[in-house]
């Protein structure tokens, strides 16, 4: 089979070190891709003198202006910039680093599997997945199996559980309530249909970005961009996680927004995303939607006690709150 051109862009925000570790990975890659595109949204020269200093092949750097700074904005900046005959474009976080065989185990799947329009990889260094124990039996409020894989759930996800609040579809299905399994899939090698990639590791087929683009609602960190273009994305095809496309994410704290806008960001931008899937949700997936929202809130005031970062957590709370209430008063 003949190979496909791919093309990878990289948005970054002051985050050279990290940036470079992910082009070293890269070009360790089985599958190298046709062309690189750094969109570089920093206030400083650093990215740029340090990818002079260390060339890399098919590379072409871009500094953006204030007015295409953000993450949404410079992934279609990107887009814009994209060669003509590339037939896949793939997105990376710029604080990931991939394992050797990662892109030819993408444009692999897009090539075995023509009703595929997405395809995102996993984290290994966040993989929490083990092999279930024969004869051993586990908690279904407190332990997620698939596949003879089991998954030991977080304790907010266990409260969920047990208060009757948590999704019945496959991890990477969004329900109509919106809050889904966030337990990601284990490393058996497998490829899972999903609704949702995450923006770390995902990449479409040219025919979804030729006609759709990432949304300017997401401003800055854009918390949530991805589940909303991985939708919207899902009327060209399928969506897939294949667990043999692996990379490291480090969450970089670099360029992350301080934790009241990102509690207000958890809630606002989810609730966008929620509409995406869900325009008219009936009463009973709104009040599903508005409990979870409220449960978490409470659950991150309740983190000023038990845990070390009390100050994070209170902000991060009066952030979830606030973004709850302007919701009810817009």
């Amino acid at each position: 089979m003949d190979k496909m051109k791919f093309s990878l862009i990289i948005c970054t925000y002051m985050r050279s070190k990290p940036l470079l570790e992910l082009l070293q990975s890269v070009q360790e890659q089985t599958l190298y891709p046709d062309e690189i595109l750094i969109i570089d949204g920093s206030t400083t020269t650093e990215t740029e003198q340090i990818l002079k200093e260390n060339p890399f092949q098919n590379l072409s750097y871009y500094l953006v202006s204030v007015e295409n700074r953000g993450l949404t904005k410079q992934r279609n900046f990107g887009i814009e910039h994209v060669a003509p005959d590339s037939e896949v474009v793939c997105f990376l976080d710029d604080d990931t680093v991939l394992e050797q065989h990662y892109f030819e185990e993408i444009i692999k799947t897009y090539q075995d599997n023509p009703s595929v329009s997405g395809v995102g990889g996993v984290a290994i260094n966040e993989n929490m997945w083990v092999k279930a124990q024969e004869g051993v039996n586990y908690n279904s409020k407190k332990f997620y199996q698939l596949d003879g894989y089991v998954y030991k759930e977080s304790s907010r996800t266990i409260l969920r559980n047990y208060l009757g609040l948590q999704s019945n579809l496959a991890p990477g299905k969004m329900p109509l309530f919106s809050h889904g399994l966030n337990c990601g899939f284990p490393l058996n090698n497998a490829i899972y249909e999903v609704d949702l990639l995450i923006g770390m590791s995902c990449s479409f087929r040219k025919k979804v970005i030729n006609t759709i683009r990432f949304s300017t609602y997401f401003e800055g960190y854009g918390l949530y961009e991805d589940a909303d273009f991985s939708l919207r994305a899902l009327r060209f095809g399928k969506n897939v996680i294949n667990t043999k496309a692996q990379l490291q994410h480090f969450h970089h704290p670099s360029g992350r927004p301080n934790p009241y806008k990102y509690g207000k960001m958890v809630v606002r931008n989810g609730w966008y995303v929620w509409r995406i899937k869900n325009p008219k949700p009936v009463i009973k997936d709104s009040i599903k939607w508005h409990s979870i929202t409220i449960l978490l809130t409470i659950i991150r005031f309740l983190n000023t006690i038990t845990t070390k970062n009390r100050r994070e957590a209170f902000s991060e709370a009066i952030g979830r709150t606030v973004g709850w209430w302007s919701l009810l008063i817009k």
